[in-house]
């Protein structure tokens, strides 16, 4: 019989790190609110969509490295 994996600390500290980054974003974003406030509101829901879709891209990389413990293919 095989002994079970030892489990890995790069999961929970990967979890940790996400929801730093959505909180690190999210108060960028609330902190860039007055300037985004006083466009024009079709430019205001562009910004938004935007700031709503940006935060993912660094996701890809940290949950390989949670999964493989590498950052790169």
């Amino acid at each position: 019989m095989t002994q079970p994996a030892e489990p890995s600390w790069r999961k929970p500290f990967g979890m940790f790190l996400i929801l730093l980054l959505i909180a690190v974003w999210a108060a960028l974003v609330l902190l860039a609110s007055p300037w985004i406030e006083r466009l024009h509101p079709l430019a205001q829901a562009a910004v938004y969509l935007f700031a709503g879709i940006v935060w993912i891209t660094p996701l890809k990389p940290l949950l390989r490295w949670m999964e493989t413990g590498v950052w790169r293919d």
